[in-house]
């Protein structure tokens, strides 16, 4: 009797053993040695690093280090095999990658990638690896240190001409479905630093905080942001993208319990809960709120960025100096790339005084990349026979910009108007009084009288003059038309308090006026 009773116990353990496991598999991919560009010294570390620690966690781990084409499209035939009743699919790629028209791929060893149609024989679609682990798999992870400054990028935007805008730097965007985290190693449109060390920043980040006993994965990459910001002074600040409906701990506490601790985890719950619906707000009493209730919390200085960035708004549509309105202006920056936003667009309108100085009409200098920035930005580059990587804001733009000592684009008038002192002024066309018939009195003049005689303008007319008037036509616009007032016109006509009428003209919205004396 006692005998079964032990059997008995070990049968149900065993059994609740099996109940609780679970099944992980993770592809590893790390491509260092590019054939056509120059190496990369970390991505093989990280890759070795990263599948080692996986496999720890109790992982069923496929690594690819070096990989071809056909290399990659083998390990993922593999990985995609394996997936079948597993409970958690996690992929890590370290090595090249580039967005292009919005969409990511993933940068084999042997990519050249001289042209646009390169692209679907030699690179390797984000969406194929997501898809099908979205298909076999409830709960993803995907973690990408591809967002280095890429040569093959560069190399592709040559060969795109004035395409060259639809390749971008860093990856964009990954949209996901319900069950799944992607984490980037820096901000949509970045590039991340490789690192001096053994590792990257970011692999370096995720090898020191992932499978922390009882600690939920979203956790975890906060620990991670905050080392990589601390690594690289603030200049690389990794994304994620969650569409998780759950807690992902990939070590559970010591003897398989959850944390021992609960009241920080519950607090810590309390915490992200609260800032999940404040980070897009636009309203300052809510970040003070998170301040008061947690001062030292993980998202403190954040929401102290957040404050800076809703101040500075503010201010600037009390002076009448954007015309976008503070909300929007607020939610388009995401609190994680607070700490980066404020010099991208210090950078950015340093580009645009450069591009208007050169004559390329780039508009407004408020430091935001719009379409009329790129394509003055676009302009620059026909005009100057420049090779750009990408038409977005970088140093090495505005350096190439700065470069410049004359004009560069050619100025462009309407009809109506002529260069003249190297700007547009519209043409002044003088009327004619009529003179009389100079046939008049001869013997070919009609028997009958026409009655033509010679007009002159009245005397009141000759004698008036403008000497009130301002000397240029654009200072009497600004007098009698605010900022803002001529808004998606793009002929303005008027009379000026002094008698004298004039008109102006710009080529699009957002451009500056062009006025002249009628």
């Amino acid at each position: 009797m006692p005998f079964l009773r032990i059997a008995l116990a070990v049968l149900l353990v065993f059994c609740a053993t099996q109940a609780f496991a679970e099944k992980r598999v993770a592809l590893v991919i790390g491509n260092s040695a590019y054939q056509h560009v120059a190496a990369l010294p970390n991505p093989g570390n990280d890759a070795a690093d990263m599948a080692a620690k996986l496999e720890g966690l109790g992982f069923e781990v496929v690594t690819g280090v070096d990989l071809d084409l056909s290399g990659v499209r083998r390990v993922l035939r593999d990985f995609v095999d394996r997936l079948d009743g597993a409970d958690l699919a996690l992929f890590y790629y370290a090595g090249h990658g580039l967005q292009v028209d919005g969409e990511n791929y993933l940068a084999p060893v042997d990519a050249k990638l001289a042209s646009h149609v390169d692209l679907d024989f030699e690179a390797v679609p984000m969406n194929l690896i997501l898809s099908a682990m979205e298909r076999s798999t409830r709960v993803n992870v995907v973690l990408l240190d591809a967002c280095r400054d890429n040569p093959l990028a560069v190399n592709l935007a040559r060969s795109m001409g004035t395409r060259s805008a639809s390749v971008g730097r860093g990856l964009a965007k990954v949209g996901t479905g319900i069950g799944t985290l992607i984490a980037f190693a820096t901000q949509p449109g970045n590039v991340a630093l490789d690192g001096s060390g053994r590792n990257s920043p970011f692999t370096s980040a995720l090898l020191k905080h992932l499978g922390q006993p009882g600690r939920d994965i979203t956790r975890e990459l906060i620990e991670v942001r905050r080392d990589v910001l601390a690594a690289t002074g603030g200049k690389q600040v990794p994304w994620d993208n969650s569409s998780l409906t759950g807690e992902v701990v990939l070590k559970p506490a010591d003897g398989g319990q959850p944390a021992s601790v609960r009241e920080p985890a519950t607090d810590q719950t309390a915490e992200l809960a609260y800032w999940e619906t404040i980070k897009d707000g636009t309203e300052r009493d809510l970040f003070d709120a998170y301040l008061q209730q947690y001062p030292d919390g993980a998202f403190a200085s954040l929401a102290k960025a957040k404050i800076r960035i809703i101040e500075r708004v503010s201010a600037a549509a009390t002076e009448g100096v954007t015309d976008v309105p503070a909300g929007q202006a607020v939610a388009a920056v995401d609190p994680a790339a607070a700490a980066a936003g404020t010099d991208d667009r210090a950078l950015t309108r340093s580009i645009q005084q450069q591009l208007n100085r050169l004559g390329c009409r780039a508009g407004s200098e408020d430091g935001l990349w719009g379409a009329g920035s790129r394509k003055a930005l676009e302009a620059f580059a026909r005009h100057s026979k420049a090779e750009l990587a990408t038409l977005e804001p970088s140093s090495d733009v505005l350096e190439r910009l700065k470069a410049e000592k004359a004009r560069i684009c050619p100025l462009a008038c309407a009809r109506n108007q002529e260069a003249k002192d190297g700007r547009c002024v519209t043409i002044r066309r003088e009327a004619k009084l009529p003179e009389p018939s100079a046939t008049q009195g001869t013997a070919k003049t009609p028997a009958k009288s026409t009655g033509t005689r010679a007009i002159s303008p009245p005397a009141e007319l000759k004698k008036k003059s403008f000497a009130g008037c301002p000397d240029n036509a654009d200072v009497a616009f600004r007098q009698m038309f605010s900022r803002g007032s001529g808004r998606g016109r793009t002929t303005i006509a008027a009379t000026h308090s002094c008698g004298r009428a004039f008109a102006c003209h710009r080529a699009a919205r957002g451009q500056p006026w062009d006025c002249g004396w009628r």
